[in-house]
């Protein structure tokens, strides 16, 4: 087994940036980031435009460095997209952006596409999921028709139908209400063999995580221990 195959992959469980920067038009997103992050759950952290949402989106492969290196599980987020997607999901703060499909149950059904499952196995799959995250009753309701907690919800059933290896969340509970948030947050949080990059704003959230980082002005501040990154942050916000 190979590190740049998914099979290796499942073993090398470790997101590595080496000099990563990313210019998205005149603007410099990430500036010279170098990290090796190998824990469970890792919160990302720092104000509106810090770099949080660019690092998200350049280790699920949705934006490429225009220069240094970045390696996810063993893989090349650029090059070696395709398999990156059968290991990764990534759930956004809006659910309307991920929710495709007409139904609950057809849009559950849709992430499991590129896997061409036997027709019972996709079918039982999908049964599975909606029960998981309480949606198996609304499976023929018209999904944009959901309330805000519950199109999360469906976003998040989205995601975990695939059995990944690592779900980035970027504020999946910036929308919702306190009950719905929790909900959401248990999903994450709960061990069902992924590992969770949760980008927030909530600190209560990040400290249940193993290893904390905080960007600011493109680059990153801080890593370690989440207490110890959280202080620090608050601190950078007194006036």
């Amino acid at each position: 087994m190979t590190a740049g195959s998914p099979e290796g992959a499942a073993l090398e469980r470790t997101i590595r940036l080496d000099s990563a920067t990313v210019r998205l038009g005149d603007t410099l997103a990430l500036d010279d980031v170098t990290v090796a992050i190998d824990a469970s759950r890792v919160a990302v952290v720092g104000a509106n435009g810090s770099g949080k949402s660019t690092f998200a989106r350049l280790l699920a492969g949705l934006v490429s460095p225009t220069a240094g290196s970045v390696s996810v599980h063993g893989l090349d987020p650029t090059r070696q997209a395709a398999q990156l997607r059968k290991l990764v999901s990534m759930v956004f703060s809006n659910p309307d952006a991920q929710i495709i499909m007409p139904t609950v149950a057809e849009d559950a059904a849709f992430s499991l596409r590129s896997e061409r499952l036997p027709r019972a196995e996709s079918a039982e799959r999908v049964a599975e999921a909606l029960d998981r995250f309480g949606l198996t009753e609304l499976a023929d309701r018209a999904a944009h028709d959901l309330s805000g907690g519950q199109k999360q919800l469906l976003a998040l059933c989205g995601a975990f139908i695939r059995r990944p290896q690592l779900v980035i969340a970027d504020e999946p509970t910036a929308y919702l209400d306190a009950r719905n948030a929790r909900r959401v947050a248990e999903h994450l949080f709960e061990d069902a063999g992924h590992r969770l990059v949760l980008l927030t704003h909530d600190l209560r959230l990040a400290e249940r995580c193993d290893l904390a980082v905080l960007f600011d002005a493109g680059r990153i501040a801080a890593v370690g221990a989440p207490s110890d990154v959280i202080a620090e942050y608050e601190a950078s916000l007194r006036w």
